[in-house]
C-alpha cells in the first residue's frame, strides 16, 4: 500500500534516515492525540482482499501496540 494525500492533510511526517525502504508520510493531526494517514492499495493488494477480506497491520515496534483503528470510511465525513 501506498499512503496518499488527502484534503485535511496538516503536516508530513518525515522518514527515519536508518529506514530507507519508508517515506514521508502525509497526515492529519490534531496535535493531541490523533494522526490519521491514508492509503490507497495497489491493484493486486486490492484484488488479494477481494479473496482474502483481510487488512494486516503492522506497527514498528517491539514493545507495545499503541491504540490504532484501521477502517474504509472517510473519518473526516464520519457524523
Amino acid at each position: 500500500m501506498k499512503p496518499i494525500t488527502f484534503p485535511a492533510v496538516n503536516k508530513t511526517l518525515l522518514a527515519p534516515d536508518s529506514m530507507p525502504e519508508c517515506g514521508n508520510l502525509p497526515v492529519f493531526t490534531d496535535g493531541r492525540e490523533m494522526i490519521i494517514s491514508c492509503w490507497r492499495p495497489t491493484f493486486w493488494e486490492y484484488v488479494q482482499f477481494l479473496f482474502t477480506r483481510r487488512v494486516w497491520l503492522f506497527v514498528m515496534s517491539a514493545n507495545t501496540q499503541p491504540p490504532v483503528a484501521v477502517q474504509t470510511a472517510d473519518p473526516f465525513k464520519i457524523k
